[in-house]
């Protein structure tokens, strides 16, 4: 049974790194104690070492082990052991072609599909998905294909942000990127707010966190959820 906690934002205003999220990710994570964290998304530009030193000691103060893929020589053979998996926010594009140099799409697909549990953040969310291209990041790199490891049939824009009638910005919105991502493709997307996530078990969707999101579909229609709303529905190819 697939078990996924897709989150917008590894940290929230007013708060520090996982804070806003660290009940929910206890409670998602349950009798685990050991997680295996992917850092090939790099904010900032810092390294595998120093973004995981960050989410070490982060979970360690949850109450769980987390060590770097990159730590293991064979990072394959350590994902087929994981007990969970976590994929931090940075570049979604930098993440994903990690991912495909690596070698790692199949392998996570199957363990996910087995059941072990997948943490994203960001952009740990956006390839979760069936793309990367309703990511809110710079092209930095090209990676060998901006299809995602398509564990959900749905897209995310996570730190969605809502157009304010009393800005003076004239350049396009979240929204309006959307509306052009669907005059290509039939993708449903979910924009998640700062805040709020995800909790994909099985063929049940529940929306959680402090604050909402908003459904945009090919046919230009749009609809508000609230935490706690189930979007089941969005499993459904």
């Amino acid at each position: 049974m697939k078990n996924l906690l897709l989150i917008s934002n590894s940290t929230l205003h007013g708060s520090g790194y996982l804070d806003h999220c660290a009940d929910e990710i206890k409670k998602f994570l349950g009798e685990t104690k050991k997680v295996l964290f992917i850092p090939y998304a790099r904010p900032g530009g810092m390294t595998h070492d120093e973004y995981t030193e960050i989410a070490r000691k982060r979970f360690k103060k949850m109450g769980y082990n987390l060590s770097g893929i990159h730590e293991y020589d064979n990072p394959k053979e350590t994902l087929e052991s994981a007990e969970a998996i976590f994929i931090g926010g940075g570049n979604t594009f930098v993440l994903i072609d990690g991912i495909y140099k690596n070698d790692l799409v199949t392998i996570i697909r199957k363990r996910v599909n087995e059941g072990m549990p997948y943490i994203g953040t960001s952009a740990g969310s956006n390839v979760a998905c069936k793309s990367i291209n309703t990511t809110n990041d710079m092209p930095i790199v090209y990676p060998p294909s901006f299809e995602a490891i398509n564990l959900v049939s749905f897209n995310i824009n996570p730190h969605y942000l809502d157009p304010d009638p009393n800005s003076k910005h004239m350049g396009e919105t979240r929204e309006t990127r959307i509306k052009e991502f669907h005059f290509y493709n039939d993708t449903n997307v979910i924009g998640l707010r700062e805040g709020a996530m995800l909790h994909i078990k099985g063929d049940k969707i529940t929306l959680k966190g402090s604050t909402g999101a908003r459904l945009f579909k090919k046919d230009g229609t749009q609809k508000e959820y609230k935490p706690g709303d189930s979007l089941d529905f969005l499993l459904k190819k």
